[in-house]
């Protein structure tokens, strides 16, 4: 099993970005995924995370900004990131549980 994510770059203040994480081998439509950040110098945070069936769950910091997707047939995770801020800057990590994680992608929000 492997998880590849995307999508990241530079964006200011209030832009959007949406990362992507491609899910291979043959696990996945039973499995919860998420999305977990590091920012420098910081623990590694749960950021949102969506269940096999469709729940979804958010950190309090952004909540009504982020949305996390997920498209079963073709095994792609998804978090759009609407109003950016500054502290949203940390690399992004895509995880299926128990313990597959994605090879993170930087997310940069200039002020």
């Amino acid at each position: 099993v492997q998880l590849q994510a995307s999508g990241g770059g530079l964006v200011q203040a209030g832009g959007s970005l949406r990362l992507s994480c491609a899910v291979t081998g043959s696990i996945f439509n039973g499995k919860t995924v998420g999305w977990y950040r590091q920012a420098p110098g910081k623990q590694r945070e749960l950021v949102a995370v969506i269940s096999s069936g469709g729940v979804a769950n958010y950190t309090d910091s952004v909540r009504g900004r982020f949305t996390i997707s997920r498209d079963n047939a073709e095994k792609m995770v998804y978090l759009q990131m609407n109003s950016l801020k500054p502290e949203d800057t940390a690399v992004y990590y895509c995880k299926m549980w128990l313990n597959y994680w994605g090879q993170g992608t930087q997310v940069t929000v200039s002020s």
